[in-house]
């Protein structure tokens, strides 16, 4: 088991308004065999992922059903940034949750959450 954590940094030219936000998503790695992680392994995909491994990977599938945020994992927390934006007044056309969800094929249990800070 291990955690997930990626800061963010947004600075406004304007007037050199910087804000920062991070996320961290814990990350509990399922019990496999020596013979997945050799077949994972001889695969190539672990090799240039940081940690090693793909959560997404739908052949290993290294860990448990996650009850965070999904797309901090794979590389960008978007509510997150999302968040931070709206913070410097920047508004998104898009519904980001919706889009990231849809993207990533996660029920995102924590989107509200973070979007109401």
């Amino acid at each position: 088991n291990h955690q997930v954590v990626t800061g963010l940094a947004v600075l406004r030219m304007a007037d050199g308004l910087l804000l920062s936000d991070f996320c961290a998503t814990d990350v509990a790695m399922r019990d496999y065999t020596n013979e997945e992680i050799a077949a994972y392994v001889a695969s190539g995909d672990p090799m240039d992922k940081a940690g090693g491994y793909a959560i997404q990977h739908r052949g290993f599938s290294p860990a448990r059903p996650l009850h965070g945020c999904y797309a901090n994992v794979m590389g960008l927390p978007l509510c997150h940034m999302l968040r931070t934006l709206r913070k410097v007044g920047i508004q998104s056309r898009e519904d980001i949750p919706r889009a990231c969800q849809a993207a990533l094929e996660y029920a995102c249990p924590v989107f509200e959450m973070i979007l109401s800070v």
